[in-house]
């Protein structure tokens, strides 16, 4: 796309906008990018209509219905039902619902073509037209999409708010903390999220007129907590998002760290009390500071004095003197032991983060959004857009950056566009965003484009080719700004701050330039992207810029699904193994569709496709798959799993993109649970040095709310040699023996439990061998002759002459554990809080009574007893004394007489007696593919969450835990 009023070219683009800041503003010559003249895009493909029926996840009802939506027939079922559920406007069963991907289509593109004609951004009707047929593809095809408010609010009768992100400002008086309570609460309502710096209220260390002493930043956070709790409570599908910033320098920020360690000792002791702690349970809301994000704004010199191991000054707000001195490497570590025991707080560098603003004269960045990727002045927004990376990868796997850089061109133009008519939550963020006009224009997918094209994420030429794409859109997203400049005119804010505009600007071409290409791929990516540099600076300097902020990297939760992208943001995959949707319901079990493209660009032939494909179907990973090179395994490696990337590799991706990113990155570095406070420190120092803006950290099972863990307590490398060690003659042996049955005696000892599982009622007995544990398992649920009763029993019956074969009890486990189907949820067993399916829960419960405790622990289960053990010494393992009452238990109690079945309380049961070594790591590892485990349910349908970027989102039907 151009916008020259004749021709095409670049050197003549660029002397028209030029002039066009001097002469008549002519408006924008568009040209097409996948359009046909004559032919309307949605003309240009297959309608379909499909039942969207979305269930109750308790007890399988339905909680939305809407039959006969019109979509295309290349959409998938995921995306076809978030679309329908969440973006589709009016009541559900009226005439004024909206019912086909035309409507919502129609009702976005319509307007901003209708604004763009207003406001004079196009040079003639036929440009206006090949806008929004343009506009219409892209849409269509899942090349980008805007944020959620785009889709909900544009084109209807509410406000037409377009923003995601916002941030706000508080000072240190009572009407402006009680506004902020207000303002939060009102882009809350809206289904946004905000961020705010509270380091200009004074700290509890400081004196108010009056003589007493002031409050402090944590005690206000308290009401604002409450506030927005609330609101998530009244209605909301997802929690309230918030951020809270203090700056390291504030006498109060000790205390801040501090807050969420304290609450999370609360939620576990709760927990283990047998109260509902869980992310939306009925009892969380008792505990504070649960609705926030809070991160701590360090500095150069914090960084430098915890660097040479010197002394930091905290500072009074009002006078801004040194009112107490520290160690600033005690402080920067009593920040990574607060991050690792509750992933809070995050931390924002604040010089690197200064160093880039574009407009330092109007104030500084003190703040962000929730998710850290919108950092700009106070009381701003700014809204969203992302591209499908997957789009424009070439046959070939060469990434089509002309096209890719007229698509920017096109989202920018309508992003910017938007901001003409777009309504927001209070006058003060009005003004500034209309004075400043801050867009975010990111990306998806960046994950699955690297494993496409055989990269590994953490890898010198995967972080080389999400540079150049990175350096390249945000170097054309402000291209089109200085051209859209030229037409409209530059953001009010601009005189006042051209030359340090310019100076960013200068900042970002000079860091590509000197960026030396790697291969095939990232080479001409960075040609195009240096070319646009040096345009951008050339017409910058002739006509400013229309917009003070370009870019951003957003989580891309909601819409990330539906692009139907495999990866969200700069995210890498999170499993080689996924569930795709049915038409007509159900699912299955596939592997990521990018794995054979990837295997095919490193040079494997069909077959040799064929059987690793096979392999990770049956495995969940690439180690040891046929005729694969152990050298290609990093390509295959996942955010989680068996062959996970590491810490460090997040951290080093982020810096390859961040010098080309206007803000910052929404990312959250996943850590192991038996990652140290060390290694949290190592990352929180690493990224300043790397000139990251900002980052959290989370570390595996350090917060309560997680029903199961996504690691095995084995190291993979102690695996590794018992997989290699399974030689041929093994399987020969399998096949030649004969198994024997061996059948319980008449009189057997058994426990008898009932229990619950999402509001389902049922009934287990396990009977076991006098001298060698669980012989069989007997389940009731409904009534006598029903369908469930009676797969039940079927189901007994298969377990039960499996163990009597020799099947062991930790296998059938290990396969079981983890199996997600409703009814599902809270259960009444206090060592099981929650389960998946009952299957989930009846296995969970078996492992409890009749495995050893090694065993248990290699497959993350653990009773209240020892994770209560675990709280106090840090170890699940009993003490000595604790061994031996449990050894003496378990020659006596299992080795009772037979004795009538009886419902056992659970804390009066048996302990499980010694039976066989704990099984193999690498097979218990198998249960691991539903690999985000320890993610929240989500609030509307019950399904596991998964994290993108610093939020969670819900695959099943959309809804996150931020900001979209």
């Amino acid at each position: 796309m151009t916008d020259t009023t004749s021709g095409s070219a670049r050197g003549s683009k660029s002397d028209k906008a030029a002039k066009g800041a001097k002469g008549p503003k002519a408006g924008l010559r568009l040209e097409r990018i996948h359009t046909t003249p004559g032919t309307h895009p949605y003309d240009a493909v297959t309608w379909e209509r499909r039942d969207v029926v979305m269930t109750n996840w308790r007890d399988g009802s339905i909680n939305f219905e809407q039959r006969g939506v019109e979509f295309p027939d290349f959409w998938s079922v995921n995306a076809v039902n978030i679309v329908t559920s969440k973006y589709f406007r009016g009541a559900v069963g009226t005439p004024q619902r909206e019912w086909s991907l035309k409507q919502i289509i129609d009702r976005v593109v319509l307007t901003y073509r209708a604004a763009g004609e207003k406001h004079g951004y196009f040079a003639s009707p036929d440009d206006a037209e090949i806008f929004e047929h343009e506009l219409t593809h892209a849409l269509l095809h899942q090349v980008f999409s805007f944020n959620s408010p785009v889709w909900f609010n544009v084109g209807t009768q509410q406000p037409q708010q377009v923003s995601a992100c916002f941030i706000l400002a508080v000072d240190d008086s009572m009407d402006s903390i009680l506004d902020w309570y207000k303002e939060e609460g009102m882009i809350f309502k809206g289904g946004s999220g905000a961020g705010l710096n509270l380091s200009r209220i004074r700290s509890s260390k400081e004196l108010l007129s009056s003589g007493g002493n002031a409050s402090g930043p944590v005690s206000f956070m308290r009401g604002a907590d409450a506030s927005a709790g609330t609101i998530k409570s009244g209605g909301a599908t997802r929690r309230a998002a918030k951020m809270v910033v203090l700056d390291v320098d504030h006498p109060d920020v000790e205390a801040f760290i501090e807050t969420k360690v304290k609450e999370e000792e609360k939620i576990r002791a709760l927990r283990d009390a047998g109260f509902d702690m869980d992310l939306g349970g009925d009892d969380i809301t008792s505990v504070q500071y649960q609705n926030a994000n809070n991160s701590v704004r360090v500095n150069d010199e914090f960084m430098t004095a915890v660097e040479n191991g010197g002394s930091f000054g905290l500072r009074a707000r009002m006078t801004g003197e040194v009112i107490e001195t520290v160690d600033a490497k005690a402080l920067f570590r009593k920040m990574a032991e607060a991050a690792w025991a509750c992933a809070d707080p995050g931390i924002q560098y604040d010089s690197v983060i200064n160093h880039w603003h574009t407009c330092p004269e109007s104030g500084r960045i003190n703040a962000s959004n929730p998710c850290s990727e919108y950092m700009h002045l106070d009381n701003s927004s700014c809204n969203l857009a992302s591209l499908n990376l997957m789009k424009f990868l070439r046959d070939d796997d060469s990434f089509d950056a002309e096209r890719f850089a007229k698509v920017v061109e096109l989202v920018i133009t309508a992003m910017d566009i938007s901001i003409c008519f777009a309504d927001f939550p209070t006058e003060k963020i009005a003004e500034t965003t209309r004075a400043y006009r801050q867009l975010g224009i990111g990306y998806a997918n960046l994950g699955a484009l690297l494993m496409a094209t055989g990269h590994a994420y953490d890898s010198a030429g995967g972080r080389a080719l999400a540079g150049a794409i990175t350096s390249l859109m945000t170097g054309t997203a402000y291209r089109r700004s200085a051209e859209l400049a030229a037409v409209v005119g530059p953001y009010d804010g601009y005189a006042r701050n051209a030359a340090p505009h310019q100076r960013v600007m200068r900042q970002h071409a000079d860091a590509s330039a000197a960026v030396a290409p790697l291969d095939d791929l990232d080479a001409p990516v960075w040609a195009v992207a240096n070319d646009t540099w040096a345009d951008v600076v050339r017409l910058g300097a002739r006509n400013g810029f229309r917009n003070a902020q370009a870019s951003v990297l957003a989580p891309t939760g909601t819409i990330g699904l539906m692009m139907d992208c495999d990866t969200t943001g700069v995210e890498p995959d999170l499993a080689l193994v996924k569930f795709k949707k049915l038409v007509g319901g159900g699912s299955m079990q596939i592997v990521n569709g990018t794995v054979p493209r990837a295997l095919k660009r490193l040079g494997y032939q069909d077959e040799q496709v064929e059987a690793v494909v096979a392999h990770i179907a049956e495995h969940g990973n690439v180690i040891d798959a046929p005729g694969l090179k152990s050298a290609h395994y990093e390509v295959f490696d996942c955010a989680m799993g068996e062959r996970s990337i590491s810490p460090m590799g997040h951290v080093r991706m982020m810096a390859a993109i961040q010098p080309w990113i206007s803000g910052a990155i929404s990312k959250t570095v996943n850590m192991p649970e038996d990652a140290t406070v060390e290694e949290v420190e190592e990352i929180y120092f690493e990224a300043w040095k790397l000139g990251v803006k900002a980052l959290a950290i989370y570390r595996d099972n350090c917060k309560v709310g997680q029903p199961l863990s996504a690691k095995t307590k084995a190291p993979a490398a102690a695996s590794a040699p018992a997989v290699a060690a399974a030689p041929a003659p093994a399987v020969e042996k399998v096949v030649e023996y004969r198994p024997t049955r061996k059948r319980l005696p008449k009189g057997r000892p058994g426990i008898t439990t009932s229990f619950t599982v999402g509001g389902a009622e049922g009934y287990m007995t396990a009977n076991s061998y006098p001298d060698d544990g669980l012989g069989e398992v007997f389940l009731k649920m409904s009534k006598q002759g029903s369908t469930l009763a009676g797969m039940m029993d079927a189901f007994s019956i298969a377990v039960s002459v499996g163990l009597q074969y020799g099947v062991p009890l930790e296998t059938y486990v290990a396969k079981f554990t983890n199996m997600r189907f409703e009814p599902a949820g809270l259960t009444d067993d206090p060592d099981v809080r929650m389960a998946q399916s009952i299957v989930d829960y009846i296995f969970r419960r078996l492992a409890l009574d009749f495995l050893p405790f090694e065993t248990r622990s290699a497959l993350g289960i653990h009773s209240v007893e020892e994770r209560t053990r675990h709280l106090e010494t840090g170890s699940y393992e009993p003490v000595e004394d604790d061994e031996l009452d449990i050894e003496s238990l378990a020659q006596s109690a299992p080795l009772a007489p037979a004795a009538p079945h009886v419902a056992l309380p659970l804390a009066d049961r048996p302990k499980a007696a010694p039976a066989a070594a704990a099984h193999n790591s690498t097979e218990l590892a198998e249960i691991r593919l539903g690999l985000n485990a320890d993610a929240p349910l989500c609030f509307s349908c019950g399904t596991k969450m998964r994290r993108a970027g610093s939020c969670y989102l819900c695959e099943g039907c959309g809804s996150t835990s931020g900001c979209s």
